[in-house]
Protein backbone atom coordinates (compact mmCIF):
# COMPACT_ATOMS: atom_id res chain seq x y z
CA UNK A 1 0.00 0.00 0.00
CA UNK A 2 3.21 2.53 0.94
CA UNK A 3 4.50 2.05 -3.05
CA UNK A 4 1.06 2.79 -4.04
CA UNK A 5 1.07 5.58 -2.16
CA UNK A 6 3.71 7.04 -2.64
CA UNK A 7 3.38 6.23 -6.69
CA UNK A 8 0.04 8.02 -6.39
CA UNK A 9 1.57 11.38 -5.07
CA UNK A 10 4.43 11.49 -7.27
CA UNK A 11 2.03 11.13 -10.60
CA UNK A 12 -0.15 13.58 -8.91
CA UNK A 13 2.61 16.18 -8.42
CA UNK A 14 4.28 15.46 -11.91
CA UNK A 15 1.13 16.98 -13.10
CA UNK A 16 1.20 20.09 -11.63
CA UNK A 17 4.74 20.58 -11.88
CA UNK A 18 6.12 18.95 -15.19
CA UNK A 19 3.74 21.18 -17.46
CA UNK A 20 4.32 24.10 -19.78
CA UNK A 21 1.71 26.14 -17.61
CA UNK A 22 4.31 25.68 -14.79
CA UNK A 23 7.26 27.20 -16.52
CA UNK A 24 5.13 29.83 -18.19
CA UNK A 25 3.88 31.41 -14.98
CA UNK A 26 6.87 31.08 -12.82
CA UNK A 27 8.94 32.59 -15.19
CA UNK A 28 6.04 35.52 -15.44
CA UNK A 29 6.09 35.87 -11.97
CA UNK A 30 9.89 35.94 -12.04
CA UNK A 31 9.78 38.89 -14.29
CA UNK A 32 7.41 40.54 -12.09
CA UNK A 33 8.92 40.32 -9.39
CA UNK A 34 11.61 41.10 -10.31
CA UNK A 35 11.06 44.33 -12.43
CA UNK A 36 8.74 45.39 -9.32
CA UNK A 37 11.95 45.30 -7.10
CA UNK A 38 13.44 47.32 -10.14
CA UNK A 39 11.04 49.70 -11.06
CA UNK A 40 13.51 52.21 -10.24
CA UNK A 41 16.00 51.27 -12.56
CA UNK A 42 13.70 50.39 -15.61
CA UNK A 43 12.02 53.43 -15.74
CA UNK A 44 15.88 55.02 -15.84
CA UNK A 45 16.57 53.02 -18.97
CA UNK A 46 12.95 53.93 -20.52
CA UNK A 47 13.91 57.82 -20.33
CA UNK A 48 12.61 58.44 -16.66
CA UNK A 49 15.35 59.44 -14.11
CA UNK A 50 15.00 59.28 -10.34
CA UNK A 51 18.31 60.64 -10.20
CA UNK A 52 16.79 64.60 -11.35
CA UNK A 53 18.22 67.03 -9.07
CA UNK A 54 16.09 70.52 -8.03
CA UNK A 55 17.40 73.30 -8.57
CA UNK A 56 16.68 76.27 -6.24
CA UNK A 57 17.92 79.56 -8.14
CA UNK A 58 17.97 82.01 -5.08
CA UNK A 59 17.23 86.07 -6.27
CA UNK A 60 18.44 88.33 -3.45
CA UNK A 61 17.59 91.48 -3.85
CA UNK A 62 20.10 93.97 -1.96
CA UNK A 63 18.95 91.79 1.39
CA UNK A 64 22.32 89.83 1.76
CA UNK A 65 20.78 87.11 3.04
CA UNK A 66 21.27 84.40 0.36
CA UNK A 67 24.52 82.61 3.10
CA UNK A 68 22.20 82.53 5.26
CA UNK A 69 18.87 81.08 3.34
CA UNK A 70 21.50 78.40 2.21
CA UNK A 71 22.70 77.64 5.54
CA UNK A 72 19.26 77.37 7.05
CA UNK A 73 18.10 75.02 4.03
CA UNK A 74 21.00 72.53 4.81
CA UNK A 75 20.34 72.45 8.42
CA UNK A 76 16.65 71.88 7.76
CA UNK A 77 17.48 69.06 5.22
CA UNK A 78 19.22 67.55 7.66
CA UNK A 79 16.87 67.65 10.81
CA UNK A 80 14.62 65.94 8.91
CA UNK A 81 16.61 63.05 8.66
CA UNK A 82 18.64 63.82 4.93
CA UNK A 83 21.55 65.55 3.39
CA UNK A 84 21.41 67.71 0.60
CA UNK A 85 22.51 64.97 -1.82
CA UNK A 86 19.54 62.75 -0.44
CA UNK A 87 17.19 65.58 -1.57
CA UNK A 88 18.51 66.74 -4.84
CA UNK A 89 18.80 70.16 -4.00
CA UNK A 90 21.29 72.87 -5.49
CA UNK A 91 21.24 76.06 -4.32
CA UNK A 92 22.77 78.54 -6.39
CA UNK A 93 22.45 82.61 -6.61
CA UNK A 94 21.65 84.35 -9.69
CA UNK A 95 21.79 87.60 -10.62
CA UNK A 96 19.57 88.21 -13.20
CA UNK A 97 15.84 89.48 -12.80
CA UNK A 98 12.93 87.60 -11.49
CA UNK A 99 11.15 88.25 -15.28
CA UNK A 100 14.20 86.79 -17.07
CA UNK A 101 14.76 83.79 -14.60
CA UNK A 102 10.93 82.77 -15.50
CA UNK A 103 11.05 83.28 -18.86
CA UNK A 104 13.84 79.99 -18.88
CA UNK A 105 12.06 78.18 -16.24
CA UNK A 106 12.44 74.37 -16.33
CA UNK A 107 10.56 71.83 -14.42
CA UNK A 108 12.93 70.94 -12.13
CA UNK A 109 13.87 74.33 -11.38
CA UNK A 110 12.04 76.65 -8.52
CA UNK A 111 13.06 80.35 -8.38
CA UNK A 112 13.07 81.71 -4.91
CA UNK A 113 12.84 85.57 -4.78
CA UNK A 114 14.21 87.62 -1.54
CA UNK A 115 12.83 91.47 -0.97
CA UNK A 116 13.56 93.17 1.91
CA UNK A 117 10.62 94.93 4.15
CA UNK A 118 10.59 97.63 6.63
CA UNK A 119 7.26 95.94 8.79
CA UNK A 120 8.44 92.46 8.45
CA UNK A 121 12.23 92.37 7.37
CA UNK A 122 11.47 89.92 4.65
CA UNK A 123 9.49 88.96 1.71
CA UNK A 124 10.02 86.02 -0.74
CA UNK A 125 8.57 84.71 -3.50
CA UNK A 126 8.51 81.15 -4.87
CA UNK A 127 8.55 80.68 -8.51
CA UNK A 128 7.41 77.12 -9.97
CA UNK A 129 6.39 75.43 -13.34
CA UNK A 130 4.66 72.78 -11.30
CA UNK A 131 4.01 71.79 -7.84
CA UNK A 132 6.54 72.01 -5.30
CA UNK A 133 6.79 68.06 -3.11
CA UNK A 134 5.95 68.60 0.00
CA UNK A 135 8.99 67.74 1.47
CA UNK A 136 10.75 70.59 -0.27
CA UNK A 137 8.55 72.96 0.09
CA UNK A 138 8.21 72.31 3.85
CA UNK A 139 12.63 72.76 4.18
CA UNK A 140 12.06 75.93 2.03
CA UNK A 141 9.22 77.85 4.11
CA UNK A 142 11.23 76.31 7.38
CA UNK A 143 14.10 78.07 5.86
CA UNK A 144 12.82 81.35 4.78
CA UNK A 145 11.10 81.74 8.32
CA UNK A 146 14.78 81.07 10.21
CA UNK A 147 16.20 83.44 8.00
CA UNK A 148 13.52 85.98 8.70
CA UNK A 149 14.12 85.36 12.55
CA UNK A 150 17.82 86.49 11.85
CA UNK A 151 17.03 89.48 9.98
CA UNK A 152 15.18 90.80 12.55
CA UNK A 153 16.94 89.80 15.35
CA UNK A 154 20.58 91.23 14.19
CA UNK A 155 18.34 94.29 13.47
CA UNK A 156 17.27 94.68 17.15
CA UNK A 157 20.29 93.33 18.75
CA UNK A 158 18.39 90.41 20.39
CA UNK A 159 20.59 87.67 21.58
CA UNK A 160 20.44 84.28 19.02
CA UNK A 161 21.34 82.02 21.64
CA UNK A 162 18.64 83.69 24.48
CA UNK A 163 15.87 83.04 21.76
CA UNK A 164 16.50 79.82 20.75
CA UNK A 165 16.68 78.53 23.95
CA UNK A 166 13.14 80.54 24.82
CA UNK A 167 11.84 78.40 21.57
CA UNK A 168 13.69 75.62 21.92
CA UNK A 169 10.97 72.58 22.44
CA UNK A 170 10.04 71.58 25.79
CA UNK A 171 12.13 68.18 27.30
CA UNK A 172 9.99 65.46 27.81
CA UNK A 173 10.98 61.86 29.71
CA UNK A 174 8.47 59.73 28.28
CA UNK A 175 7.92 56.30 30.24
CA UNK A 176 5.62 53.51 29.29
CA UNK A 177 4.70 51.09 32.21
CA UNK A 178 3.16 48.22 30.28
CA UNK A 179 6.12 47.89 27.83
CA UNK A 180 5.53 44.72 26.95
CA UNK A 181 1.82 45.86 25.33
CA UNK A 182 3.06 48.92 23.72
CA UNK A 183 4.09 49.79 20.40
CA UNK A 184 6.03 52.56 18.96
CA UNK A 185 5.54 53.74 15.59
CA UNK A 186 7.98 51.94 13.52
CA UNK A 187 6.37 48.56 14.36
CA UNK A 188 3.25 50.40 13.47
CA UNK A 189 4.66 50.53 9.87
CA UNK A 190 5.88 47.29 10.11
CA UNK A 191 2.70 45.39 11.13
CA UNK A 192 0.36 47.43 9.45
CA UNK A 193 1.90 47.92 5.64
CA UNK A 194 5.13 44.93 4.79
CA UNK A 195 3.28 42.33 7.62
CA UNK A 196 -0.14 42.12 5.00
CA UNK A 197 2.24 42.26 1.98
CA UNK A 198 4.18 38.84 3.53
CA UNK A 199 1.02 37.61 4.31
CA UNK A 200 -1.11 37.86 0.61
CA UNK A 201 1.27 34.72 -0.90
CA UNK A 202 0.25 32.38 2.06
CA UNK A 203 -3.52 33.77 1.11
CA UNK A 204 -3.08 33.48 -2.80
CA UNK A 205 -1.20 30.23 -2.43
CA UNK A 206 -4.48 28.50 -0.09
CA UNK A 207 -7.45 29.63 -2.81
CA UNK A 208 -4.88 28.28 -5.33
CA UNK A 209 -4.42 24.85 -3.39
CA UNK A 210 -7.88 24.76 -2.65
CA UNK A 211 -8.94 24.93 -6.17
CA UNK A 212 -6.01 22.58 -7.61
CA UNK A 213 -6.85 19.79 -4.91
CA UNK A 214 -10.71 20.16 -5.96
CA UNK A 215 -10.03 20.50 -9.46
CA UNK A 216 -8.23 17.37 -10.14
CA UNK A 217 -10.24 15.13 -8.30
CA UNK A 218 -13.35 16.55 -9.84
CA UNK A 219 -11.53 15.87 -13.09
CA UNK A 220 -10.73 11.75 -12.57
CA UNK A 221 -14.41 11.90 -11.07
CA UNK A 222 -15.47 13.45 -14.60
CA UNK A 223 -13.50 11.09 -16.72
CA UNK A 224 -14.49 8.10 -14.49
CA UNK A 225 -10.71 7.12 -14.04
CA UNK A 226 -11.46 7.46 -10.06
CA UNK A 227 -13.66 4.10 -10.58
CA UNK A 228 -9.91 2.61 -11.90
CA UNK A 229 -7.73 4.30 -9.37
CA UNK A 230 -10.29 3.23 -5.80
CA UNK A 231 -10.91 -0.33 -7.00
CA UNK A 232 -6.50 0.22 -6.84
CA UNK A 233 -6.12 1.81 -3.38
CA UNK A 234 -8.48 2.96 -0.63
CA UNK A 235 -10.51 6.28 -0.74
CA UNK A 236 -7.95 7.33 2.63
CA UNK A 237 -4.82 6.30 0.35
CA UNK A 238 -5.91 8.56 -2.61
CA UNK A 239 -7.24 11.63 -0.36
CA UNK A 240 -4.16 11.77 1.65
CA UNK A 241 -1.73 11.31 -2.00
CA UNK A 242 -3.57 14.13 -3.04
CA UNK A 243 -3.03 16.32 -0.11
CA UNK A 244 0.00 15.73 0.24
CA UNK A 245 1.37 15.97 -3.50
CA UNK A 246 -0.69 19.54 -3.66
CA UNK A 247 1.10 20.69 -0.32
CA UNK A 248 4.52 19.75 -2.10
CA UNK A 249 3.68 21.46 -4.88
CA UNK A 250 2.33 25.25 -2.97
CA UNK A 251 5.48 24.99 -0.87
CA UNK A 252 7.85 24.48 -3.65
CA UNK A 253 5.88 27.42 -5.34
CA UNK A 254 5.97 29.52 -1.95
CA UNK A 255 9.75 28.82 -1.79
CA UNK A 256 10.27 29.96 -5.23
CA UNK A 257 8.70 33.20 -4.63
CA UNK A 258 10.89 33.85 -1.86
CA UNK A 259 13.74 33.14 -4.22
CA UNK A 260 12.23 35.35 -7.19
CA UNK A 261 11.88 38.29 -4.17
CA UNK A 262 15.99 37.52 -3.04
CA UNK A 263 16.98 38.02 -6.83
CA UNK A 264 14.82 41.09 -7.49
CA UNK A 265 17.03 42.62 -4.11
CA UNK A 266 20.32 40.85 -4.80
CA UNK A 267 19.81 42.36 -9.04
CA UNK A 268 18.59 46.13 -7.82
CA UNK A 269 20.45 48.59 -9.38
CA UNK A 270 20.37 51.22 -6.58
CA UNK A 271 21.40 48.47 -3.94
CA UNK A 272 24.20 47.11 -5.55
CA UNK A 273 25.75 50.57 -5.92
CA UNK A 274 25.69 51.14 -2.44
CA UNK A 275 27.51 47.74 -1.91
CA UNK A 276 23.60 46.53 -0.17
CA UNK A 277 23.51 49.40 2.17
CA UNK A 278 20.09 50.64 3.35
CA UNK A 279 18.91 54.14 3.13
CA UNK A 280 19.49 56.17 6.31
CA UNK A 281 15.82 56.14 7.17
CA UNK A 282 15.57 52.16 6.66
CA UNK A 283 18.28 51.94 9.02
CA UNK A 284 17.20 53.99 11.70
CA UNK A 285 13.85 52.00 11.80
CA UNK A 286 15.63 48.90 11.44
CA UNK A 287 18.27 50.23 14.86
CA UNK A 288 14.63 51.28 16.45
CA UNK A 289 13.15 47.56 15.87
CA UNK A 290 16.14 46.31 17.57
CA UNK A 291 16.10 48.48 20.61
CA UNK A 292 12.33 47.80 20.73
CA UNK A 293 12.55 43.41 20.94
CA UNK A 294 10.69 43.53 17.46
CA UNK A 295 13.82 41.49 15.70
CA UNK A 296 14.10 39.25 18.85
CA UNK A 297 10.09 38.41 18.29
CA UNK A 298 10.87 37.13 14.84
CA UNK A 299 13.35 34.52 15.83
CA UNK A 300 9.82 32.92 17.60
CA UNK A 301 7.52 34.14 15.45
CA UNK A 302 9.21 33.18 11.56
CA UNK A 303 9.58 28.98 12.46
CA UNK A 304 5.80 29.00 14.35
CA UNK A 305 4.36 31.05 11.55
CA UNK A 306 5.87 28.90 9.25
CA UNK A 307 4.78 25.45 10.90
CA UNK A 308 1.12 27.18 11.48
CA UNK A 309 1.22 28.35 7.73
CA UNK A 310 1.86 24.37 6.34
CA UNK A 311 -0.85 23.19 9.09
CA UNK A 312 -3.56 25.15 7.47
CA UNK A 313 -1.98 24.22 4.02
CA UNK A 314 -3.13 20.79 5.32
CA UNK A 315 -6.67 21.87 6.47
CA UNK A 316 -7.66 23.80 3.59
CA UNK A 317 -6.47 20.91 1.36
CA UNK A 318 -8.65 17.94 3.41
CA UNK A 319 -11.52 19.92 3.27
CA UNK A 320 -11.66 20.70 -0.31
CA UNK A 321 -10.95 17.10 -0.87
CA UNK A 322 -13.52 16.12 0.77
CA UNK A 323 -15.83 18.57 -0.31
CA UNK A 324 -14.51 18.01 -3.77
CA UNK A 325 -15.97 14.03 -3.85
CA UNK A 326 -19.40 15.04 -3.54
CA UNK A 327 -19.49 16.72 -6.90
CA UNK A 328 -19.39 15.17 -9.85
CA UNK A 329 -18.13 18.55 -12.11
CA UNK A 330 -16.57 22.08 -11.46
CA UNK A 331 -20.09 24.06 -11.14
CA UNK A 332 -20.65 22.09 -8.05
CA UNK A 333 -17.21 22.27 -6.83
CA UNK A 334 -17.17 25.83 -7.26
CA UNK A 335 -20.21 26.55 -4.96
CA UNK A 336 -18.80 24.04 -1.96
CA UNK A 337 -15.67 25.50 -2.31
CA UNK A 338 -16.99 30.01 -1.64
CA UNK A 339 -17.26 29.12 2.18
CA UNK A 340 -13.87 27.72 2.28
CA UNK A 341 -12.65 31.09 0.45
CA UNK A 342 -14.40 33.57 2.17
CA UNK A 343 -13.05 32.08 5.34
CA UNK A 344 -9.66 32.89 4.10
CA UNK A 345 -10.51 35.95 3.04
CA UNK A 346 -11.75 37.34 6.36
CA UNK A 347 -8.53 35.74 7.91
CA UNK A 348 -6.37 37.95 5.64
CA UNK A 349 -8.81 40.88 6.41
CA UNK A 350 -8.24 40.70 10.08
CA UNK A 351 -4.60 40.04 9.54
CA UNK A 352 -4.53 44.03 8.09
CA UNK A 353 -6.56 44.91 10.53
CA UNK A 354 -5.34 43.41 13.57
CA UNK A 355 -4.50 46.92 15.15
CA UNK A 356 -7.35 48.47 15.26
CA UNK A 357 -8.80 45.71 17.68
CA UNK A 358 -5.90 46.32 20.37
CA UNK A 359 -6.69 44.64 23.86
CA UNK A 360 -9.59 43.17 22.38
CA UNK A 361 -11.03 39.27 23.56
CA UNK A 362 -12.59 38.87 20.51
CA UNK A 363 -9.33 38.81 17.86
CA UNK A 364 -7.65 37.04 20.41
CA UNK A 365 -10.21 34.35 20.30
CA UNK A 366 -10.01 34.38 16.83
CA UNK A 367 -6.27 33.66 16.92
CA UNK A 368 -6.93 29.92 18.15
CA UNK A 369 -9.46 29.23 15.43
CA UNK A 370 -8.10 27.09 12.78
CA UNK A 371 -8.08 28.67 8.93
CA UNK A 372 -7.74 31.89 10.56
CA UNK A 373 -4.47 31.74 13.07
CA UNK A 374 -2.30 31.28 10.69
CA UNK A 375 -3.40 35.00 9.44
CA UNK A 376 -4.50 36.56 12.27
CA UNK A 377 -1.21 35.12 15.29
CA UNK A 378 1.16 36.34 14.07
CA UNK A 379 0.22 39.79 13.93
CA UNK A 380 -0.97 39.63 16.76
CA UNK A 381 2.31 38.01 18.70
CA UNK A 382 4.05 41.04 16.68
CA UNK A 383 1.84 43.82 18.18
CA UNK A 384 2.35 42.56 21.77
CA UNK A 385 -1.35 41.23 22.07
CA UNK A 386 -0.48 37.49 22.19
CA UNK A 387 2.78 35.47 24.15
CA UNK A 388 4.37 32.59 22.44
CA UNK A 389 1.95 30.59 24.76
CA UNK A 390 -0.95 31.40 22.02
CA UNK A 391 0.64 30.68 19.40
CA UNK A 392 1.91 27.04 20.62
CA UNK A 393 -1.62 26.55 21.53
CA UNK A 394 -2.85 27.66 18.18
CA UNK A 395 -0.76 24.58 16.88
CA UNK A 396 -1.90 22.57 18.83
CA UNK A 397 -5.56 23.15 18.25
CA UNK A 398 -5.10 23.30 14.67
CA UNK A 399 -2.94 19.78 15.09
CA UNK A 400 -6.32 18.66 16.84
CA UNK A 401 -8.47 20.15 14.17
CA UNK A 402 -6.72 18.22 11.27
CA UNK A 403 -6.98 14.88 13.46
CA UNK A 404 -10.81 15.09 13.67
CA UNK A 405 -11.18 16.94 10.13
CA UNK A 406 -9.56 13.62 8.50
CA UNK A 407 -11.28 11.09 10.81
CA UNK A 408 -14.87 12.44 10.34
CA UNK A 409 -14.15 13.78 6.73
CA UNK A 410 -12.74 10.01 5.52
CA UNK A 411 -16.55 9.10 6.12
CA UNK A 412 -17.93 11.36 4.19
CA UNK A 413 -14.86 11.03 1.46
CA UNK A 414 -15.77 6.89 1.23
CA UNK A 415 -19.38 7.81 0.58
CA UNK A 416 -18.79 10.43 -1.40
CA UNK A 417 -15.83 9.35 -3.83
CA UNK A 418 -17.94 7.01 -6.22
CA UNK A 419 -21.37 8.95 -5.82
CA UNK A 420 -22.50 10.48 -9.16
CA UNK A 421 -26.20 10.84 -8.50
CA UNK A 422 -27.53 14.43 -9.50
CA UNK A 423 -28.91 15.24 -6.08
CA UNK A 424 -28.13 18.77 -4.77
CA UNK A 425 -24.37 19.05 -3.54
CA UNK A 426 -25.11 20.04 0.38
CA UNK A 427 -28.22 17.14 0.31
CA UNK A 428 -25.45 14.69 -0.67
CA UNK A 429 -22.96 15.59 1.48
CA UNK A 430 -25.29 15.66 4.56
CA UNK A 431 -26.42 12.57 3.64
CA UNK A 432 -23.03 10.85 3.16
CA UNK A 433 -22.01 12.71 6.55
CA UNK A 434 -24.98 10.62 8.09
CA UNK A 435 -24.18 7.51 6.29
CA UNK A 436 -22.73 4.44 8.65
CA UNK A 437 -19.02 4.12 7.38
CA UNK A 438 -18.90 1.02 5.37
Amino acid sequence: MSKKFWYLTKVSLNKKIKTKWFFITNAILAIIIIALLNINSIITFFGGDFDNKTNIVVIDNNTNSYNLLENNINSYASSLGKDNEDLKLVIKKSNQTIKEEEKALKDDTIIVELNGDEKNYLKAKIVSNKKIDTVTYQILSQSLTATKSSIAMEANQINQAILASISAPIEIDRLVLNEENSIDENMNLIINSIFPTVILPFFMLTIFLIQMVGGEICEEKTTRSMEIIISNVSPKVHLLSKVLASNIFVIIQGLLLVIYTIIGFLLSTNMLQKGLSLPTDMISIFDNLVASGFIDKLVYAIPLTLILMVLSFIAYSVVAGILASMTVNMEDFSQLQTPIVLISLVGYYLAMMAGMFEGSTFIRVLSYIPFLSAFVSPSLYMMGQISIIDIIISIIILIGFIYLLLKVGLKVYKVGILNYSNEKVWHKFFKAFTTKNI
